[in-house]
C-alpha cells in the first residue's frame, strides 16, 4: 500500500539512488527560477503564492481509490502549469512538497528529491506539453479549456506515478523482478483513477478563473498564436 503512494517514504528507495535525484531537482529547479523569473510580472508573482496555497489546501482532500486500497488527492502539476506557467508551477508544486514532508511529515525528507522529480517536475512538464498541443488544436471556449484542463491533468498523474516506477526499478529497497510490470500496471490504473479527480478539479477552477478574470490563465497568454485567436466566449480577451 505504501509503494502505491505518490509520496514516497524513507526506505522505500536506496539512499544512493534518492541522492541522485535529489541533485536532479536541485538543478532543475534552478533551472526553473531562472528561467521563472522572466515570467514573473505584477499578475503572475501573486497568482502564484495563491496557486501554491490552493494547492497545499486541496491536497488536505483525499478521496479513495478502492480498488487498491489507497486514498489519493490533487498533485497539482496540471493546474499550475495552466495558471502560473511550467517554470513557475513546478516551484510552486515544489514549495507545497517541502512544506508538507518538514511540516507535517508527508513523504520521507531523504526522498524529497524523488517526490519533486515526480510530482512538482514530471508532473508540470508532462501536463504543460499536453496543454500547449491541446491549446493549439481546441477552441479556447471554456468548454475546450475544461477538456485541456481535464485530460492534462489526467495523463499528468499518470506519467508522474511511472516516475516511481523508474525510481523504484533503479534502486527499490525490494527485489520486485518481473513483478515491476505488474507495479506499473498497478500505479498506472491506480492514479488513473486520481487523475479523473484531479481532472475534475482543475477543469472547474481553471475555467472558473478563465471566466472571471482570463489574464490570469497563463495557458491563454503565453501560448497564443495568430493562427489560433483566443475565443471571447472564455473571457472577451484577444
Amino acid at each position: 500500500m505504501r509503494t502505491l503512494a505518490m509520496h514516497i517514504s524513507n526506505g522505500i528507495i536506496e539512499g544512493p539512488v534518492a541522492a541522485i535525484f535529489a541533485a536532479l531537482a536541485l538543478a532543475a529547479l534552478t533551472a526553473c527560477v531562472l528561467r521563472g523569473r522572466r515570467d514573473l510580472d505584477d499578475r503572475l508573482a501573486p497568482m502564484a503564492g495563491l496557486v501554491a496555497a490552493f494547492i497545499f489546501a486541496v491536497q488536505m482532500l483525499n478521496f479513495p481509490i478502492f480498488t487498491a486500497g489507497v486514498s489519493g488527492h490533487l498533485l497539482g502539476g496540471a493546474l499550475a502549469a495552466m495558471l502560473v506557467g511550467p517554470w513557475v508551477g513546478a516551484l510552486c508544486v515544489a514549495v507545497v512538497l517541502v512544506v508538507q514532508a518538514l511540516v507535517f511529515g508527508d513523504g520521507g525528507v531523504a526522498m524529497l528529491g524523488l517526490n519533486i522529480t515526480n510530482m512538482a517536475l514530471i508532473g508540470t512538464a508532462a501536463a504543460y506539453l499536453l496543454i500547449a498541443l491541446l491549446l493549439r488544436v481546441l477552441p479556447r471556449t471554456p468548454a475546450g479549456l475544461a477538456v485541456t484542463a481535464f485530460v492534462s491533468a489526467v495523463l499528468s498523474v499518470v506519467v508522474a506515478s511511472q516516475g516511481f516506477v523508474l525510481e523504484y526499478w533503479l534502486g527499490g529497497t525490494t527485489d520486485l523482478g518481473s513483478n515491476l510490470t505488474g507495479l506499473a500496471g498497478t500505479m498506472a490504473g491506480a492514479h488513473l483513477l486520481i487523475g479523473i479527480g484531479e481532472g475534475l478539479i482543475t477543469a472547474t477552477t481553471v475555467v472558473t478563473v478563465a471566466k472571471v478574470r482570463p489574464d490570469l490563465v497563463y495557458a491563454l497568454r503565453g501560448l497564443r498564436t495568430s493562427a489560433v485567436p483566443t475565443v471571447a466566449a472564455v473571457g472577451g480577451v484577444r
